[in-house]
């Protein structure tokens, strides 16, 4: 037994305990549906809580949102937890904030385009190398010009005046086809339809939000309702993936705290790897291993373990198994790379128990002193003390009315961006005069010098230029002035806000 603090997880022949110094070397959690995942993850994120770590889970089910109410006192509850020797066991609610896309369910998720970035809005959009390159160019044009790209209407406004100035273009950027153009529009009205244009815009969130506590110290709870969101699971995938890379470029470094800033739970965690490209896997490994200094814990949810790539599955510290089924050559093999992935135990039969696991019961490694897994042992896992199961839509009204967000996030923004300046300019050059760029407000992020804005020459077209040749000149001209200051993205395309 250590004597460093950390979550009670369960207890076999001996109690198990998730190590709080240890919790950002992330961890998984798997087994086929049934067997017990979700108690797992409400145990875990109750223990987190406690111990004042904000945490942010994805409810794909509607099943976690008893977090934010006392458990319903049973009798299978309660003898569980006096088989486990907990002394106290006494139900009780946590402090919870209900987030939603849709905003339906919670308050309002938002991020701009321009914070998403090239490279996760190609696999959002689903794009292939051609058009994911003339997305690029569109994100460049709109960087080195100051031009925010907040919403949808801003970046279908950029690319079409990317297409209608192609040639004037080419020399900085190389070779925009129409076509692909016309490709990418496209695939943005089916985002649209999606529910895309609720979730790009502004107020964007601040991570700030989801690294809170309560007045008692206990951790907020994040959640985000996510049963209609799991019908777009690349809409799903890319947001997620784009809030773990804002954490990593938003915060510094902090070596291996005492106990974790934020716990993040990715569940359905295959869709974040199904037909990705491998430059993107090798990103999100990167990704992996560097957050974990930055105070960072990452629990990926899975039926099976083989959904992950082994390089990440191999980050992964912290390991609780719930059951696996073989009925199927597929399925023995799942069996035996989960049987592989722990460190063995003489008394135990891993692969033969992963098959024989109850509902409630899971094969638990976690890291030991020096970082060392300990052996993998067969426990019972521990009974939750707020609800099991959903709550009712006037639970979930009640809650999100006393979080302090709503003032802040529910309603929507539209000031002045791409759109509006890009409509602006054209307006101008009717009258036959490109006039100054207004002053742009800067991009505020953290850590991120202010940008000065861009300024396009004064000067008198030709009657014979198009409003759209006159202006790509003039962008042309100011391409790589020394007025402006460029947008530096990070690894995964979102704008760098380090230091």
């Amino acid at each position: 037994m250590t004597s460093k603090p950390g979550i009670f997880v369960g207890k076999g022949e001996q109690e198990q305990i998730l190590r709080l110094d240890y919790a950002n070397r992330h961890g998984l959690i798997a087994g086929a549906t049934g067997t017990g995942k979700t108690v797992t993850l409400q145990v875990l994120a109750e223990g987190f809580s406690r111990y004042g770590v904000p945490v942010f889970m994805a409810d794909v089910k509607g099943d976690l949102a008893g977090l934010s109410r006392v458990g319903t006192p049973k009798a299978a509850l309660t003898d569980r937890a006096e088989s486990l020797g907990i002394a106290d066991y006494q139900f009780q609610r946590y402090p919870t904030v209900f987030w939603d896309l849709f905003g339906e369910q919670g308050h309002p998720i938002r991020t701009t385009i321009s914070d998403m970035g090239p490279l996760l809005l190609s696999r959002m959009l689903e794009l292939n190398e051609t058009q994911e390159g003339v997305l690029n160019v569109a994100f460049k044009v709109a960087d080195d010009q100051g031009l925010l790209l907040l919403d949808l209407k801003d970046l279908r406004s950029v690319l079409n005046f990317v297409a209608d100035n192609a040639s004037a273009l080419t020399a900085e950027y190389g070779t925009v086809r129409k076509v692909s153009v016309g490709a990418i529009l496209r695939r943005l009205l089916v985002l649209q339809q999606q529910g895309g244009e609720l979730f790009f815009g502004e107020p964007a969130l601040k991570l700030s939000d989801l690294m809170r506590t309560d007045s008692n110290g206990h951790g907020f709870i994040n959640i985000l309702a996510a049963d209609k969101l799991m019908q777009y699971p690349k809409l799903y995938a890319t947001f997620m993936l784009w809030l773990v890379s804002e954490l990593f470029e938003e915060l510094p470094e902090i070596g291996d705290p005492e106990k974790p800033r934020l716990v993040f739970f990715f569940d359905e965690a295959h869709l974040l790897f199904e037909d990705a490209p491998k430059v993107l896997i090798d990103k999100v490994e990167l990704v992996a291993r560097l957050i974990r200094s930055k105070g960072i814990g990452i629990y990926f949810i899975s039926q099976n373990p083989l959904d992950i790539p082994e390089d990440i599955l191999g980050q992964l510290g912290n390991r609780v198994q719930h059951a696996l089924r073989a009925y199927t050559p597929r399925d023995q093999k799942a069996v035996r790379a989960a049987a592989e992935t722990f460190r063995t135990n003489p008394k135990l039969d891993t692969a033969r128990a992963i098959t024989e696991l109850g509902v409630g019961e899971a094969l638990i490694s976690t890291l030991e002193d020096q970082g060392v897994p300990g052996v993998v042992h067969r426990i019972r896992i521990c009974p939750p003390t707020s609800r099991i199961g959903p709550i009712s839509p006037e639970e979930r009204q009640s809650t999100t009315a006393e979080s302090p967000f709503g003032p802040k996030y529910d309603r929507m923004i539209d000031r002045e961006s791409a759109y509006e300046v890009l409509m602006a300019r054209a307006s101008q050059e009717e009258e036959g005069e490109v006039k100054e760029a207004p002053e742009y407000e800067p991009y505020e992020r953290p850590h991120a010098p202010p940008r000065e804005p861009s300024r396009i020459p004064r000067t008198r077209t030709s009657n014979r230029q198009t409003v759209v040749e006159a202006f790509a000149k003039s962008v042309v001209r100011s391409i790589g002035s020394s007025l402006g200051r460029k947008i530096v993205r990070g690894i995964l395309g979102s704008i760098f806000k380090g230091s």
